[in-house]
């Protein structure tokens, strides 16, 4: 008797360890489809139209926005990005940076003024169309538990392997996908945690590059990698915002300076625009900014090579 209690004990602790884990996933899928059954907070209006052909012309007009809390986040912004410009944005902590590239693929609505797309008004195309033709590097790049060339090909599952390697190539990211003994093949684990922060971001260019789109968002693309990273991200960049309307926005000038205008965001209102020039000679929050940063890496610079003549 006492032999068959005994081989009782593991079944009984295993069954009572699955019916733990049935509830926890009962209160998990009642979560689940909660979120899944909630109504659309941005939709499609009913004559919405299809956008095509977008050569990158963007306009804000008078635009303003709020999240649910109800404080104003950006207030009355207006500005254009001519096709192929490339505009950049800095500003505080909080200063409404974010919030602003955020609003061009929809994904909060304005509260007031528009925003237009070649004369198109985004609440007047659908969400999809709108988006393809905006492509996102962001600060975290977010990959799949899948292989590198999927990666890739997120955005255009029907990529040849020929295009996805030269997506991989301008984003110098080829190499070193080829040190893996599996190369293009080779799965990153889940959010792409067997590679370093480079290399997912360099990946993350490529799928951009690969989708080819009129208007590039880059959001503090650069933080968080050493020098020689960051040199290697630089040129991909350099690649990937040739010729498209690009936002940029990073806390460092060194990334910002070429920018054709530089918009100096504070409080969510734009309280400086201009190239790098101007802006050092309005002596504002942009110069403060400078002489934090730059301002004795470059007078050093500028020794040395009147030191070296």
């Amino acid at each position: 008797m006492a032999s068959y209690v005994l081989m009782l004990n593991g079944p009984v602790q295993r069954l009572g360890f699955l019916v733990n884990l049935a509830a926890t996933a009962g209160a998990s899928a009642t979560r689940a489809f909660e979120i899944m059954d909630m109504p659309d907070e941005i939709s499609d209006r009913p004559d919405a139209i299809e956008l095509e052909d977008v050569q990158g012309h963007i306009e804000f007009k008078n635009v303003s926005f709020a999240y649910e809390s109800g404080e104003r986040v950006l207030h009355d912004v207006s500005f254009e990005a001519h096709p192929g410009e490339t505009l950049a944005l800095i500003g505080p902590t909080g200063s409404g940076k974010s919030t602003l590239i955020n609003l061009i693929p929809r994904f909060y609505e304005v509260d007031e003024g528009q925003i237009l797309i070649d004369g198109h008004d985004i609440r007047d195309v659908t969400q999809k169309s709108l988006r393809q033709h905006i492509g996102t590097v962001m600060q975290e790049s977010f990959l799949f538990s899948s292989s590198i060339a999927e990666n890739i090909a997120y955005g255009r599952p029907d990529a040849s392997r020929e295009e996805i390697e030269e997506a991989a190539k301008a984003a110098r990211a080829h190499d070193f996908i080829l040190s893996f003994p599996e190369g293009y093949e080779t799965r990153v684990g889940e959010r792409g945690v067997t590679l370093s922060g480079g290399q997912k971001q360099r990946i993350s260019i490529a799928r951009a590059l690969l989708t080819d789109p009129r208007i590039l968002i880059l959001d503090d693309s650069l933080s968080n990698v050493d020098t020689e990273t960051e040199h290697l991200i630089q040129q991909a960049l350099g690649e990937l915002m040739e010729g498209r309307t690009t936002f940029i926005i990073a806390q460092r000038l060194v990334t910002l300076k070429n920018a054709d205008r530089i918009l100096v965001l504070d409080g969510g209102r734009i309280v400086e625009r201009g190239t790098h020039d101007q802006l050092l000679a309005q002596d504002g929050l942009y110069r403060r900014i400078y002489d934090l940063q730059l301002k004795d890496q470059e007078e050093f610079r500028a020794l040395q090579e009147r030191m070296a003549a």
